[in-house]
């Protein structure tokens, strides 16, 4: 994926270009863009999909009269998004695979070693106060991964991302597990009224990983656990 680890902050920032105002992305936004992630949609189809979307904007602005609705959300570009996604994946079959792009600066592998460790040292306390036994399993498979990053420099990055997000999934679950019933249902409660304005714009399948993403999202925060992901060194 191009930019592999700029995903996250060039979004926001064209976002924020296209739409002229600055506006803090919201949970919402922030789950859509992760399911965009882990649904496979490219940074260039993304990119492409907010642009067509503020170009037909834009082009009814000019054609009313009345004053237009400022846009809000990232949800807004949705349908964009995905068609853009379509569009390259058709455009892809039959192709050359693309040439393999060299680890971006900010990567190499100290800076990592050093955020793997920085969130096992977030976990440990984490797993002190909760008792938590699966925070303290993580925060040991973190150091592990820490010391044989150190060991071979040259591990491909996709790799460990991939093993860190498994890490991530099992905290989850544990998380849901553990979660109060009236706390999940607030937050499915919250998810479906931000999700409303949006509804007709995305697919039921987009819909349920953007709730998961949220349930996900607002679940580590509210215990202030650290998100695992590579793709958090670049903007948290």
């Amino acid at each position: 994926m191009q930019n592999y680890f700029n995903y996250f902050t060039e979004i926001e920032e064209r976002f924020m270009q296209r739409r002229g105002q600055l506006l803090l992305l919201s949970t919402l936004d922030w789950a859509l863009i992760e399911a965009w992630r882990e649904a496979g949609v490219p940074l260039a189809a993304a990119l492409r999909g907010i642009d067509s979307a503020f170009d037909k904007y834009d082009a009814r602005a000019l054609r009313t009269k009345s004053r237009l609705q400022k846009v809000n959300s990232l949800a807004w570009c949705s349908q964009e998004v995905m068609a853009a996604a379509e569009q390259m994946a058709e455009a892809a079959i039959g192709s050359a695979a693309p040439a393999k792009e060299a680890q971006p600066s900010g990567f190499e592998a100290e800076p990592v070693a050093k955020f793997l460790e920085s969130n096992a040292a977030a976990l440990e306390s984490a797993a002190q106060s909760t008792g938590e036994a699966v925070l303290r399993e993580t925060a040991v498979r973190l150091h592990t991964l820490a010391e044989e990053l150190r060991a071979a420099p040259t591990t491909p990055l996709e790799d460990l991302d991939r093993n860190l997000t498994v890490l991530e999934e099992k905290i989850f679950a544990a998380l849901m597990t553990a979660a109060p019933e009236q706390e999940l249902v607030q937050l499915r409660e919250q998810a479906a009224r931000e999700l409303a304005p949006y509804r007709s714009r995305m697919q039921a399948v987009q819909i349920r990983q953007i709730e998961q993403q949220f349930l996900h999202k607002r679940l580590m925060e509210s215990r202030k656990l650290p998100r695992l992901s590579l793709f958090y060194m670049s903007h948290g």
